[in-house]
Parts: structure tokens; C-alpha cells; sequence
């Protein structure tokens, strides 16, 4: 009994993890949003656009966990989820064409379809991790979610001040995504007899492994290519 209730924060952690570290241009695009707001309605404007965005991002992952249940999408899912950890090392954010809004609601509106269109990557790790539990969605949702939107100065301040945090996010990114492969009915008869733990700990290794490793090559050849133009 301890060791499940163990195993569920474990994941809840995680969650919560996994969610503040790719929320950040979400962050920002609710103070972008509301920016051109009066204060008493700003401050309406990202409590409304949160709460919007909570509602909306439970939705979406409570649909792709019942998804990844169709056989491979797993393993297209863990895929998917190895390009958005090296896309995290490796791309800038940009988030300055987004349109300032002039009343409450065209915040709200602007704060809705901008989360949709960005949380992809939010959904697809948070499912990966939550394997099928909605609970540990729901929780870790409803805690991430206004951390990021109310802390999100403190929370890039923090990436600013160790960059290594993303790095670590990319490799557990990463470890999820193996686990994911893993966990993919379709293949478990290759298997040959190996237990489900020790696979989930080995594909989960080399997807953290791989991930650092490409990432750290592609920063390195941007760099080189930025600095030698041709």
C-alpha cells in the first residue's frame, strides 16, 4: 500500500513537473493577452484565462489518455514526445505576435484558443505519465496550472538562473517517452519473457540517454552554424 501511494506522488511530481516546465510560453501568453487591460480587469482577465485553460487542458488530456489505449499509438505517441524533448533544448519560444486584447472576454478568448494550439506537448507528456489514471490528471492540472500562470516570473527567473532544470526536464521527457514504448501492447509479445519493469527502466534510460545526447549535438551545431554563416 505505502509503495503505491509512493508510486502516485512519484507521478504526481512529475506531472507537476513536466507541466511547469513546458507551460512557460503559455505564462506568457496570458500576460500578453491581458497586458493592454485596466488592472482591476487584468487581474479578472488571467484568473479568467486560467480557469479556462485548466478546464480545457483536463479535457483534451482525458481524451488522449483514453487514445493512447488504440494499439501503436503508443508507440507514435512516444515518438512524438522524443522530438518535443529535443525541441526543448534545442528552440526558442516566441510568443511576441500575440494580440493584445481590449476587453475581458477577448482576453479570455485569446488565453483559450493560444492553450489549445500550444499544449500539444503538455498533454501528450502528462498522459504518457498519468497511464491511465485520470485522478493523477485532474490533480496534477489543477495544482500546475495556476503556479505557472501566477509564478511564472519565478518560475523563468529560476530557469534563467539554472539552466539546467530544462535539461533535466528534457531527460525525464525523455525517460517518459521510453517507458511509453514500453508500455505498448503491440509489442509485448517481442518481449521474450522480460519483465514490464525492467524493459520500462531500460527503454526509459535510453530515451532520457538519447534525448540529452541529440540535444546537446543540435545546440552544438546551431551554435557552430551561427557562428560560422555561410
Amino acid at each position: 500500500m505505502d509503495g503505491d501511494i509512493s508510486s502516485l506522488m512519484i507521478q504526481l511530481l512529475q506531472i507537476i513537473w513536466i507541466n511547469i516546465l513546458l507551460s512557460g510560453d503559455n505564462a506568457v501568453v496570458i500576460a500578453l493577452a491581458c497586458r493592454g487591460l485596466p488592472p482591476k480587469s487584468r487581474t479578472i482577465g488571467i484568473v479568467a484565462g486560467a480557469g479556462v485553460a485548466i478546464v480545457l487542458r483536463i479535457i483534451f488530456t482525458l481524451l488522449v489518455v483514453s487514445l493512447l489505449a488504440i494499439p501503436w499509438l503508443r508507440l507514435g505517441g512516444s515518438l512524438l514526445l522524443l522530438w518535443i524533448s529535443v525541441k526543448l533544448l534545442t528552440d526558442e519560444s516566441d510568443e511576441t505576435s500575440v494580440t493584445e486584447a481590449g476587453s475581458v472576454w477577448h482576453a479570455v478568448r485569446i488565453v483559450a484558443i493560444a492553450d489549445m494550439v500550444m499544449s500539444l506537448d503538455n498533454v501528450l507528456a502528462i498522459a504518457a505519465v498519468a497511464k491511465n489514471s485520470n485522478l493523477l490528471v485532474v490533480l496534477g492540472l489543477c495544482i500546475s496550472i495556476p503556479l505557472i500562470v501566477f509564478g511564472a516570473q519565478l518560475v523563468i527567473a529560476m530557469i534563467e538562473r539554472f539552466p539546467w532544470l530544462v535539461w533535466v526536464g528534457a531527460a525525464l521527457l525523455g525517460f517518459v517517452s521510453g517507458q511509453l514504448i514500453a508500455s505498448e501492447p503491440a509489442i509485448q509479445p517481442y518481449l521474450g519473457g522480460t519483465s514490464e519493469q525492467t524493459v520500462e527502466l531500460g527503454l526509459g534510460a535510453a530515451g532520457a540517454i538519447l534525448v540529452v545526447a541529440l540535444g546537446a549535438y543540435l545546440r552544438k551545431r546551431k551554435h557552430h552554424e551561427a557562428a560560422n554563416p555561410a
